[in-house]
């Protein structure tokens, strides 16, 4: 099964959390469009890339021959529901920087939370899932 696409999808999203920890570093009032923006950016590439391992990647495993990999698939799927939801739920809320200008601090703690959950998942999917899936 062919998953560059999605390959480079992760690249793209651990680019824009990158980028996100560099602003908000460099001063999250200061740059709060700049957030703005890259939230926003970062949310078009999430929800494709979650609207393909959901509709497409994961079914497709999950009705194929391979029992182990359809359970890993099954099992990441599920797992990943609430990470897309706090994910969306983040992204809904800080897309306006007069909101991140106006509570830096509670962006700095969400943004901790919710951009290291995605962070740790994307890292797992590449060292576990992707690989699996490449092997099969």
């Amino acid at each position: 099964m062919e998953i560059h696409r999605l390959k480079h999808q992760h690249a793209q999203i651990l680019d824009g959390i990158a980028a996100l920890r560099n602003l908000a570093h460099a001063g999250i009032q200061e740059h709060a469009q700049e957030i703005a923006k890259h939230i926003t950016a970062l949310s078009s590439v999430v929800k494709l890339h979650l609207a393909i391992e959901d509709r497409i990647l994961c079914p497709t495993l999950q009705t194929g021959k391979n029992a182990a990999l359809a359970a890993m698939s099954k099992t990441y799927q599920d797992d990943m529901k609430g990470i897309a939801s706090a994910y969306i739920a983040f992204s809904r809320h800080w897309s306006s920087a007069e909101i991140v200008a106006e509570q830096a601090e509670q962006f700095r703690t969400e943004a901790n939370s919710v951009l290291k959950t995605l962070y740790t998942r994307v890292q797992k999917e590449n060292a576990e899932f992707y690989p699996a899936i490449e092997a099969m």
